[in-house]
């Protein structure tokens, strides 16, 4: 029994050392402008994406959108150029497709980029916005992306705040990165 607790805990901080080291990517800069009840107020300065738009929604849709632009910056273009993995992964329902996007490093600028391959990949600059968001933490599914959405959306208007557009979705984290160790949002700009 002991033996069997030693290994459990040893798994344990060997699966958390794993998903520290692989959360370390640049990670999008804003400032907190306000903390709401269960959501923040953040500006975002204007920043460079490598987006992609994928038909349906949903977790495979995420999957396919992220190869795409995984592609890209894996070597994926004119100069076969790896750029390295920033976080969050954003993802944003339009009608039946999926707006998949990648924060591209801040050392890069939008003329120092290299051109895709693949045309479905767009490198397009999102200018400064405010938007509310909504962390938590845990295993994302898409049923808890949408409740999480709705929980936004719902506190938006008890404090008469005006959503513009639909609500996307940020994750933060490897696929490997335990639970208790992940990062995930709900944004919508306002």
């Amino acid at each position: 029994m002991i033996t069997a607790l030693i290994i459990l805990i040893v798994v344990i901080v060997l699966w958390s050392a794993w998903g520290y080291i692989g959360s370390r990517a640049e990670r999008a800069e804003y400032k907190v402008v306000k903390k709401m009840n269960g959501y923040e107020v953040r500006e975002y300065q204007a920043h460079i994406v490598a987006q992609t738009t994928v038909q349906g929604t949903g977790r495979e849709a995420l999957i396919a959108g992220f190869k795409i632009v995984a592609g890209y910056i894996f070597g994926g273009n004119v100069k076969k150029e790896s750029i390295a993995m920033t976080s969050p992964v954003m993802t944003t329902v339009e009608g039946d497709s999926q707006v998949v996007s990648f924060g591209m490093p801040r050392s890069y600028t939008l003329d120092a980029l290299p051109i895709p391959n693949d045309p479905r990949v767009k490198i397009v600059t999102i200018p400064a916005k405010k938007y509310a968001a909504m962390r938590f933490p845990g295993f994302r599914s898409d049923a808890r992306i949408k409740r999480m959405q709705e929980k936004l959306l719902s506190a938006l208007t008890r404090d008469s705040l005006a959503p513009q557009g639909a609500a996307a979705y940020a994750g933060y984290n490897a696929p490997w990165t335990p639970p208790w160790m992940t990062r995930h949002e709900v944004l919508v700009e306002i």
